[in-house]
């Protein structure tokens, strides 16, 4: 699939040769830069946007193929949240989820107890007669959540959603969305540039870099030994700034679900002898697991540097050197 925009000063690829895969019930990454196309890329999913080439399936069906009331009534079966939760200042949090329901014509009875559902869902069924200005930003994105799953929609698009939001509302945001996916069975696509979004939720990841998609797979794959420059710079983050500094050789630890309580840079100082520098750490727990990556200077000698290698080879510690 492909979309070129035309402007006043020539065409701007957004989209170019995009092939991927969404598998029924999973949570699909994807994630670049600002103005890599991911944007578009989600507009174009669900035809807000119309392609340049190529088709956008949906249930086994093209999208290009419909009629417009057919493309309407399939957007019905696909949620959409963002960054600034576009709710209606002027209704209150029932009828702001009761909205979608009113332009399909549900009977207001239905969709009334259907708002209340969803409000109870998102842990506000207390709130329902509040107003948005009423609300923190992570209450307005749980009403905004609420609102996207009116239609009982198959597929939720997740446009950015959590990028105005607190790290704490984050992390409560993105629970909330993988609670929704594993009860309800809903496929999420979250669309974002944090690879913390990503490892948090996502079963699978697409990277797009100039309006290609530079690699995709699984998450833990992707993570473990990204096979691109982009890849491994999201994945570094901040950890791929200001080393410099650091003259020895330099290594990227990866935590993929080792005990939090296992001190593993201690136990590798204290069985090799060896010292080592921590120069950047993005690690945290996940119930009772630590995930994340650490780069650690090793010390100049070649030696010392393989003994410390091999430790984390015995250990079935992943790694990689950085330059």
């Amino acid at each position: 699939m492909g979309k070129t925009f035309r402007t006043d000063s020539g065409e701007l690829v957004a989209l170019d040769d995009i092939n991927l895969d969404i598998r029924e019930g999973a949570v699909q990454g994807i994630i670049g830069l600002s103005g890599a196309g991911k944007s578009t890329l989600v507009r174009c999913i669900n035809y807000l946007e119309i392609p340049t080439s190529g088709k956008v399936l949906f249930e086994g069906r093209s999208l290009g193929e419909m009629s417009r009331k057919e493309v309407r009534e399939a957007r019905r079966r696909m949620g959409m949240i963002f960054q600034q939760f576009n709710l209606l200042e002027q209704r209150n949090l029932l009828r702001n989820v009761t909205f979608p329901l009113e332009i399909a014509g549900v009977p207001k009875r239905e969709a009334k107890e259907r708002a209340e559902e969803l409000l109870q869902l998102v842990g506000l069924s207390e709130r329902s007669g509040n107003y948005p200005s009423q609300l923190s930003g992570g209450q307005k994105q749980r009403v905004a959540i609420a609102r996207a799953l009116a239609t009982r929609p198959k597929v939720l698009l997740c446009d950015e959603a959590t990028s105005a939001l607190d790290p704490k509302t984050t992390e409560q945001i993105l629970s909330l969305l993988r609670r929704i996916n594993e009860e309800l069975k809903v496929t999420i696509i979250v669309i974002t540039h944090q690879m913390s979004v990503i490892e948090a939720i996502c079963d699978e990841v697409a990277i797009i870099d100039h309006s290609h998609i530079a690699e995709s797979g699984p998450v833990s794959e992707i993570f473990h030994a990204p096979r691109t420059e982009i890849g491994r710079r999201l994945i570094l983050g901040e950890g791929n700034r200001n080393l410099d500094f650091a003259n020895g050789r330099k290594l990227r630890i990866v935590f993929d679900g080792r005990k939090a309580r296992e001190p593993v840079i201690s136990d590798l100082v204290l069985s090799c002898k060896i010292p080592v520098n921590i120069l950047f750490a993005n690690t945290r727990q996940v119930e009772d697991e630590a995930v994340g990556q650490m780069i650690v200077e090793l010390p100049d000698s070649g030696e010392e540097a393989e003994k410390v290698c091999a430790y984390l080879r015995s250990k079935g510690i992943t790694f990689e050197e950085v330059k």
